[in-house]
């Protein structure tokens, strides 16, 4: 509580970091958005004052009141993004978990497109100087020599976000301030009607819609992003950046009026702002700026998916802590997936305005997610029902109507982020469904019928000892129960002597940054559970963590570790411990329905691809033995045998 406390502070420079890792997505759209929205056309008012007004009320609407002003609110204890508003509403109804995946998968497919574009687009900027500059070569080796630093962590590159940005907003400003008096006629945008004449009465202004959409694409990033910044310098620094992005396009609209009659043809209006002499310091600042944003939109995707990963959302995969920034992660599987997206999408594309096309499609059906998440918590934080309803209502309308302009893109490569979407929407929702499959035949059974046992086992010299200190992980809930195949391993699969018996439970819990522990004595000193709660964006580094738990415990006097064989004994040397972790697999002996049986292989498969059960729960150790246990779901049906002589 005291860190969200502070996290909501504002500081100045909690709004340099801020203006640094929120806004690059949504700051470099002012790269393509009326390029996009005017196209191959002729340019006449209608089409660009009525441009303009769409850009005005869709930042107004869609950005400032919808993510700055309502969205942010829902912060689950100083975090934001669409897990972290699922963990706060997931116990109050099942079918939540859908628009859930729904929105996570098609915000990082969606992220495949964001640097492509924003990249492209900057470089785009040298053909004024030098048509025939090679553009493709310089941006693939932008885009790789970024997914290769991430390796490295952005502790240090992070320090210069800040002032890149600064440099970009401050430049959308003046540029916008020194064009606009060029053709005071563009002012006229601020009047909706121009926006609603545009949509209803120009020839295809309707489809309009999908390139106008373009410039909030960043606006889920705001909310995801709250936990690094916080709530109020988000806001405040909002309004800054808006007074930029905003005098920019009405800047690139003046200079767009007085071209009236005539076609782009392949001329970019943000750039022709610019002076010629100022032109390759606004390459260079623009190419700054794009690479903040991926960076951003990089480091974001690897937060989602370690979010998804805690909530059961995304198969176990390799996760690396590059510096001691908290919330700084790294993720190879996800880094070389999206390096490979947006080198294909470079290379399949080639140009920034045909992947204009393919932007976008996927996003607002994220902010279509977040809608209906959002308008639940709204209802379970008793918010007056008349304005839940406003909401879910306008924003489902704003949304719908942006979703059916976008369809238009689908046949010219708006299918791609789609398309992977579903991959990642299989990938998620196979994880989450063998979950609830495994669960339900999982068989606990009642640990207390089995303590005394455990105790006499202990001292049972007739069978060898296995370890001094023997440790189980167990997904049971409560104290009192354990599965069966834990019970198994002990006392039939090898009997297994120790001295004391360990079983260690993780919970995750709906709080992001959760840390805590408890300790039950099933039996005193002999047979002990310690039940860890943990948030959703903690690593799970159970061996560090059980060490410091008995570290503890050892100090107050509650258990001997001391190893109990004589000669080590009078060394006081610490006994050993040995974890056994069950690594489960499909068995044949299994009758499972069609349906069933698919879940169950595509989820052994993705576990294939990830990390083993020891390497997820951070056990490190050399001292960790796997067994392969057989998971029975539901049992072949008895088979009729006839002896014979």
């Amino acid at each position: 509580m005291q860190q969200e406390h502070c996290l909501d502070k504002v500081t100045s420079a909690g709004l340099l970091v801020t203006l640094g890792i929120i806004f690059g997505d949504i700051g470099t759209s002012p790269l393509y958005v009326l390029s996009a929205i005017v196209g191959n056309q002729v340019i006449d008012n209608e089409l660009v004052i009525g441009g303009v007004s769409c850009i005005f009320w869709t930042l107004t609407l869609q950005t400032t009141v919808k993510y700055v002003f309502i969205t942010l609110q829902a912060g689950n204890h100083g975090e934001g993004g669409i897990f972290a508003l699922f963990a706060l509403v997931r116990r109050h109804a099942k079918w939540l978990m859908y628009p859930t995946i729904i929105g996570g998968s098609t915000l990082l497919a969606d992220s495949l497109i964001t640097p492509s574009i924003s990249v492209t687009s900057a470089v785009e900027g040298l053909t004024a100087l030098n048509p025939d500059i090679p553009i493709l070569p310089i941006v693939l080796t932008i885009i790789t020599l970024l997914f290769l630093f991430q390796q490295f962590g952005t502790a240090a590159l992070g320090k210069s976000f800040g002032p890149v940005m600064i440099a970009w907003f401050t430049m959308l400003g003046v540029l916008g301030l020194i064009t606009i008096p060029t053709n005071w006629e563009i002012l006229n945008a601020v009047n909706p009607y121009h926006a609603f004449r545009l949509i209803l009465r120009y020839p295809g202004g309707f489809w309009l819609l999908g390139a106008v959409f373009l410039c909030t694409t960043g606006a889920e990033a705001l909310y995801s992003d709250l936990g690094h910044c916080g709530r109020r310098n988000i806001q405040l620094s909002w309004l800054a950046v808006k007074v930029g992005l905003l005098l920019n396009y009405f800047g690139q609209g003046a200079w767009l009026l007085n071209h009236v009659g005539s076609t782009l043809d392949g001329r970019k209006p943000f750039y022709s702002l610019m002076p010629e002499w100022f032109l390759i310091f606004g390459i260079v600042i623009a190419t700054g700026a794009v690479i903040v944003a991926s960076q951003a939109l990089i480091t974001g995707s690897f937060t989602l998916i370690n979010e998804a990963i805690r909530l059961n959302f995304w198969p176990k995969v390799k996760i690396i802590y590059p510096t001691n920034l908290r919330g700084q992660i790294y993720i190879p599987s996800i880094n070389w997936f999206l390096w490979a997206g947006c080198v294909g999408v470079v290379l399949y594309f080639r140009k920034s305005a045909n992947m204009e096309a393919a932007y976008g499609l996927s996003i607002i059906i994220t902010m279509l997610m977040t809608t209906l998440l959002m308008t639940y918590y709204l209802f379970i934080k008793r918010t007056p029902q008349p304005l839940v309803w406003v909401f879910l209502v306008t924003y489902l309308l704003v949304e719908l109507t942006f979703l059916v302009a976008n369809l238009s893109k689908f046949a010219h490569g708006g299918w791609i982020t789609p398309a992977i979407a579903i991959v990642l929407f299989t990938v998620m929702w196979v994880c989450h469904k063998s979950r609830k499959i495994r669960n339900k035949y999982i068989e606990f059974v009642k640990i207390d019928n089995y303590l005394e046992l455990l105790d006499e086992l202990g001292k049972d010299m007739d069978v060898p000892k296995y370890a001094t200190h023997l440790v189980y992980l167990t997904s049971a809930d409560h104290s009192t129960d354990i599965e069966s195949k834990i019970i198994y391993s002990i006392f039939q699969k090898q009997p297994k002597r120790a001295d004391v018996y360990w079983f260690i439970h993780v919970d995750v819990q709906d709080k992001p940054y959760t840390m805590e522990y408890k300790v039950v004595e099933l039996v005193k000193g002999k047979v002990i559970r310690i039940e860890f709660k943990l948030g959703f964006r903690v690593e799970p580094r159970i061996n560090l963590m059980f060490r410091k738990v008995v570290e503890d415990i050892v100090a107050h006097h509650e258990v001997d570790i001391s190893s109990r064989y004589g000669s080590l004994n009078k060394k006081n040397l610490i006994g050993d411990f040995r974890f056994v972790v069950l690594e489960k697999f499909l068995s044949y002996d299994n009758d499972l329905p069609v349906y069933e049986k698919l879940v169950m292989d595509g989820y052994f498969f993705l576990k294939d691809l990830g990390l083993t059960e020891a390497k997820a729960f951070g056990l490190d150790t050399s001292s960790v033995e796997v067994e392969k246990v057989p998971m029975v779901i539901k049992p072949t049906r008895k088979i009729s045998l006839t002896r014979v002589s």
